[in-house]
């Protein structure tokens, strides 16, 4: 007697031979033709902007004197907000996991609003509150401190933008961390501060590292509040990306495409140097 093809194969086989492999793939294309179109066509067309007069005229568009120092000032405040916020970040996240205080889930849920507020909008408070007319103006007139349409401005906003990313990248390891070594340290007579630096800390290093490169990389890139804030004065107030804008303005796009060029390479730098700490965790806590 003669037994049919789908009893002999049994059911496993039967769902080899159903098996389609152009299902796989085109999910792989699908996905492949998404990102080539949304990051590598405009990364390939910038580039194409930027060296198309040659690398003479892009080397004289990056060091032009105006272009220099709107590059300063760029990395110069990006530098000092990552610096600010890796510490009040790390402060911010270590009082949100140890401590338990009245209004904890608010300013918990508060640490993001910098995501979801628009950059422009950000600016604009800034204004109303340290601009000439803003609510502090008198006392900043009194004692002659600038802050909107000045340096201090600009850091400011800066601040304002990138806090969430220290304070989310030290956060789950804190959560994550036992309490064992810090318990035991404390019956031996050390201070929460000893403890912190010479327990805790060490553990919080990589965090602290990757959510201040994701704050740096942020930081050169914004251009929102900045527009508002600063005045964008040649030479003091001036940033690169809102120098680019400029360039835009006046038609030169392929001196804009140069510095952003510029900006780009740092910024991905950045990126690679944040994936490869976060590869070493990930191995690290495999091999625990």
């Amino acid at each position: 007697m003669t037994t049919p093809a789908s009893e002999t194969l049994g059911p496993h086989s039967v769902t080899r031979k159903l098996h389609r492999p152009w299902g796989k793939w085109g999910l792989r294309t699908a996905a492949a033709t998404y990102l080539g179109a949304m990051i590598l066509l405009p990364i390939a067309a910038i580039l194409h902007a930027g060296f198309e007069e040659g690398l003479s005229h892009f080397w004289q568009s990056i060091t032009e004197p105006i272009a220099l120092q709107a590059l300063y000032l760029t990395l110069l405040t990006a530098g000092v907000t990552t610096l600010i916020n890796a510490v009040m970040g790390t402060l911010a996240a270590y009082v949100l996991v140890r401590s338990d205080f009245t209004g904890k889930r608010i300013l918990n849920a508060l640490i993001d609003m910098p995501f979801a507020i628009p950059t422009l909008v950000t600016g604009v408070m800034l204004v109303v509150l340290y601009g000439p007319q803003g609510l502090f103006a008198r006392f900043f007139t009194v004692y002659d401190i600038e802050i909107v349409f000045a340096r201090p401005g600009i850091v400011l906003a800066l601040l304002l933008v990138t806090y969430p990313f220290t304070v989310r990248s030290v956060q789950p390891v804190l959560l994550a961390m036992e309490l064992d070594q810090e318990e035991a340290a404390y019956t031996l007579g050390a201070s929460r501060w000893t403890t912190f630096w010479r327990i805790v800390f060490p553990s919080l290093i990589p965090a602290i590292l990757t959510g201040s490169l994701l704050t740096f990389a942020r930081a050169i890139g914004e251009f929102g509040s900045i527009v508002i804030v600063s005045g964008n004065i040649p030479g003091r107030t001036l940033t690169a990306p809102v120098h680019i804008f400029g360039l835009i303005e006046s038609d030169n796009q392929s001196g804009a495409s140069a510095i952003s060029i510029l900006l780009l390479g740092l910024s991905f730098s950045l990126v690679l140097i944040v994936d490869q700490l976060q590869r070493r965790k990930e191995a690290r806590h495999a091999r625990v």
